[in-house]
């Protein structure tokens, strides 16, 4: 059996260790600075307190992040479970302390925005920072595809693909892990799988505008699905556009548009982008969800970011991403709703 170290105990961080558990392995939770009443808590009740479901039971330990070191001493795997937002505080305190040749999966979805406009993802920006640290072979691999924490805490079936460097590694990783609600499927196609779910991200809150129109325009909590479906499908006609410019190969497509099926009616994004489509401005709505983590802003913030940058230099075209930006207005320009409906329609012949 093996010793599995997590840093980053939120939802996602402590979900993933369910399927693992469950396969007999022994856990160590380590909370971030932030985690520390989850840490607290699990300790007096053995129940998650923002998942707000007990552990499974097993071989599990729970650490203050000042205990880190006798939580990472003889790990087989080292597991990053920080959200976006803790990208930076991992990479300038937690890498430095990984042992040269440790095996890392992470779930932190995202891509960071460089100056040419190109994309690349977080497991590669992990590699950069090792590198210059002078640590060559740390061997970062990450989890991409529909999953979302409190359902995979219930044991709700789905499948998802994990990515990295080396075949053998990712088929260890997926024997840890895989489990008859959790469904693995492996790819080396990093940059492909990292950016097609994390495009998922800032399209969710994009579709999501059409649930707050439909309150609006309704007077009370009711869908229309037409409009949703029509965002969708601009969503993934424009994500199909990004996953290219990244270079991923197309096959990771469904990765990006199942997770962004599953983040529209089940995530946090959803209410950011509800109460934006009631015509909402952005920091409103960001007072009425204080407190909620939400990935979407920094992934659709920095896609956007480099797009505008590829406008610029001429390799892309505004009129190709015309809900991308509409988004950024929204979030960063001061702006409120107005679907550029026209912009979405085409001419095929």
């Amino acid at each position: 059996m093996a010793i599995i170290t997590i840093i980053g105990c939120g939802m996602m961080g402590s979900a993933i260790s369910w399927p693992a558990i469950h396969n007999g392995h022994t856990i160590r939770y380590v909370g971030t600075p932030l985690d520390r009443a989850i840490i607290d808590h699990a300790r007096e009740t053995g129940e998650h307190l923002t998942l707000k479901r007990p552990f499974p039971k097993g071989d599990l330990h729970f650490y203050q992040f000042e205990e880190v070191t006798e939580a990472m001493a003889g790990a087989d795997l080292l597991l990053c479970g920080v959200s976006s937002f803790g990208l930076d505080w991992f990479l300038d305190t937690v890498i430095p302390m990984i042992p040269d040749g440790a095996k890392v999966l992470s779930i932190t979805k995202g891509m960071i925005a460089l100056e040419d406009g190109s994309m690349i993802s977080y497991p590669e920006v992990m590699e950069e920072r090792a590198a210059a640290l002078g640590k060559k072979n740390i061997d970062f691999n990450a989890v991409g595809g529909p999953c979302t924490s409190y359902e995979l805490a219930d044991l709700d079936p789905t499948e998802v693909t994990f990515c990295g460097r080396n075949p053998e590694t990712l088929r260890w990783l997926k024997s840890l892990f895989n489990q008859e609600y959790y469904h693995v499927s492996l790819s080396t196609d990093v940059r492909g799988v990292e950016c097609a779910v994390a495009l998922k991200n800032a399209y969710a809150l994009g579709i999501s505008l059409a649930i707050g129109m439909s309150y609006k325009r309704e007077g009370r909590e009711f869908e229309h699905y037409n409009s949703q479906a029509a965002l969708f499908g601009q969503s993934v006609r424009e994500m199909t556009l990004l996953l290219d410019l990244c270079g991923g190969k197309p096959q990771q497509l469904p990765l990006g548009a199942g997770d962004l099926y599953v983040t529209v009616y089940g995530g946090r994004t959803r209410k950011i982008g509800t109460l934006l489509g009631t015509g909402m401005r952005f920091e409103e709505a960001m007072e009425v969800l204080k407190g909620v983590t939400l990935e979407s802003i920094v992934i659709s913030t920095r896609t956007a970011q480099a797009v505008r940058r590829l406008i610029d230099r001429g390799v892309v075209r505004a009129e190709s991403f015309p809900l991308l930006l509409h988004i950024d207005e929204l979030v960063n320009g001061g702006k409120t709703v107005n679907v550029p409906w026209a912009a979405f329609t085409r001419e095929d012949f």
